[in-house]
This record gives structure tokens, C-alpha cells and sequence, in this order.
């Protein structure tokens, strides 16, 4: 398998990118290039207006002057170390700050990173707290970690009784669904605990056979599938776009979750969309889908207790 692009010179030759299309490029950004190669292979060259090409590759627009703020859902105020406890019910765990690849609207990436992937203090806490139910495993991206280190945090967790749920947030599915591999499975399949999966996906060309082949895999463990998607400017905000992602996931048996509406986190001004829009285009889906293909459209607003319908 080809390495990552992590070069932005070797990445703009790649995709053989005009002089004026260059000039766009922000070459020196604060977050990283990191595009794993079977989703750069999936960019139609020089065109910048590509929707996998605008998820990923850093823009001069990310310099951009605004109101956004580096932590607009003030996770710093609800996280001990690693662990996240911000709604009833659910704790959060930050295993990671790795991923497969650097989303330019990810609302984490001014976050302090995590070095180490010791959970002891994590799994002390969540077993004190009686009242968490379900435990989240997020990063970063989880599936970052050996399946070694997954396999410890599992079986720690299965030691918890009061905890019946574990979900694991992830985006690997687009780029290396292999990472699901056959160790990876069988290690989801000693659990004890019920096993939730949410996979972020904003556009349908991100699917694709060897990520089907492996959901219908994950798929014969019994394991519930979600779906995430951030809406986003000129790569998601329409109907079109927008039904047949939803379509071609619960055609593989992904049930679309949350729409969400974007984090204000500085340097991501050029991807929102106003929420009249996105309330428009739930309005159209609803019109043209059934019920259960319709995600909920939510935005996370600090201090709240749960996620907050967009109506």
C-alpha cells in the first residue's frame, strides 16, 4: 500500500494542479497534510472543487479572519485527562490523537495531543461513576490504536458491569477499511459488552467496494451501524448529494444518525453553512426519503446536556 501524502508539493503534483489552482494552497498550515493515498487516488485531478479534495487539502481560506475560536464546545471543561464526561449516561475516552487522515474541519485539531495509551486512571474513574451505561471511544480516531491496546481496553471494560455499551467513533472505513481485519473482529466478538459503531462519512464517493466488503463483514458480528455527516459548503449542502449518501449507506446497512451542523473552530469559516439552508435541505429529504434514512440535523452547543435538534 502507497504512503500517505503528507508532502503538500508532492500531493499539488500529483494531482497536477494549474498555476492558478496553486495559488489557493495554503503550503504552511498549522494542521498538517494527511491524505492516505486510496482517497487521494479518488480526486479528479486539477479540480479543487472535488469534494474529497476540499475535505482534505489545506486551503488559504483556512487563514481566514473571524469569530471561531480554537475550542468553541469548551471540552476543557468537562475532561479529566483522557476522559470526556460531558452528557448523562455516556463517558468519552480520547485514546488517541492519530488518525488515517487530517480532516480540515476537524474540531479537534488545536487539542493537546495524547501520548500515551495507558487508560488505568480512565478505567478507575468510569468504574467509580455507577451511572455511566455507555463508554465512547474517540479520538483522534481509536481504530488508530494496535489491536493489542484495543484488546486491553476491551477487556477492561468488560470488568465494568454497569457499562453495557461501547461505541467506537471512526473514520478509517473510507480510507483503510482493512483496518478491520479478521484479529480486529474476533476481538469485537469475545466482548462482552454490546458493540455500536458510527462511522464519519459526508459524501458518497468516500464509499466505495472495499469499504462495503468490509461493513458486511462487521456486519454478520450483530454490531449496530451508525452514520455521522458534517455538513459542509460546496461539498455536501445539497439535496442531491445529501440523498444519495444516505441512500447508498442504508443500502449497506448503515443507519444515517446525526447531520451535523459545523463546529465554529477557528480557520473553518469557509466550510458552514447557514442553518436556514441545512433546515431546508432536512425539509427536502424528508419529502424524497423514507423516515429512517433521515438523520437528525443537531449542533453541539456548550454546557447543554445533549445534543440539540436543529428544527
Amino acid at each position: 500500500m502507497k504512503k500517505p501524502f503528507t508532502d503538500i508539493n508532492k500531493l499539488i503534483k500529483y494531482l497536477k494542479l494549474s498555476d492558478e489552482n496553486k495559488k489557493k494552497i495554503l503550503k504552511n498550515s498549522f494542521f498538517p497534510l494527511l491524505l492516505p493515498f486510496t482517497l487521494a487516488k479518488k480526486i479528479k485531478k486539477n479540480d479543487i472543487d472535488d469534494p474529497i479534495f476540499k475535505q482534505f487539502v489545506p486551503l488559504i481560506d483556512e487563514n481566514s479572519e473571524s469569530m471561531f475560536q480554537k475550542d468553541p464546545l469548551k471540552e476543557d471543561e468537562f475532561k479529566t485527562k483522557k476522559l470526556l464526561k460531558k452528557y448523562n449516561y455516556r463517558a468519552l475516552i480520547l485514546v488517541t490523537s492519530a488518525c488515517a487522515m487530517n480532516c480540515r474541519f476537524c474540531f479537534r485539531k488545536f487539542s493537546n495531543k495524547i501520548l500515551d495509551t495507558d487508560f488505568s486512571d480512565e478505567i478507575k474513574m468510569i468504574n467509580e461513576d455507577s451511572s455511566i451505561k455507555e463508554v465512547i471511544l474517540s479520538g483522534g480516531d481509536p481504530l488508530s490504536l494496535s489491536n493489542l491496546k484495543l484488546e486491553k481496553l476491551l477487556k477492561d471494560l468488560d470488568k465494568i458491569e454497569h457499562v453495557k455499551i461501547v461505541r467506537f467513533h471512526t473514520r478509517y472505513i473510507i480510507a483503510s477499511p482493512n483496518r478491520l481485519d479478521s484479529s480486529f473482529l474476533k476481538i469485537l466478538k469475545t466482548t462482552k459488552k454490546n458493540i455500536v459503531f458510527v462511522f464519519h462519512i459526508n459524501h458518497p464517493d468516500e464509499i466505495d467496494k472495499e469499504t462495503i466488503k468490509y461493513i458486511k463483514r462487521l456486519k454478520k458480528l450483530n454490531v449496530l451501524l451508525f452514520s455521522q455527516t458534517v455538513l459542509l459548503k460546496d461539498i455536501n449542502d445539497n439535496a442531491d448529494t445529501l440523498k444519495n449518501l444516505f441512500e447508498k449507506l442504508t443500502s449497506i446497512g448503515i443507519t444515517p444518525y446525526y447531520l451535523h451542523q459545523l463546529d465554529k473552530v477557528k480557520g473553518l469559516e469557509h466550510f458552514e453553512v447557514d442553518e436556514k439552508k441545512g433546515k431546508d435541505l432536512i425539509k427536502t429529504l424528508k419529502e424524497n426519503l423514507s423516515g429512517y434514512m433521515v438523520p437528525r440535523y443537531v449542533k453541539e452547543i456548550p454546557f447543554e446536556k445533549n445534543k440539540v435538534d436543529i428544527f
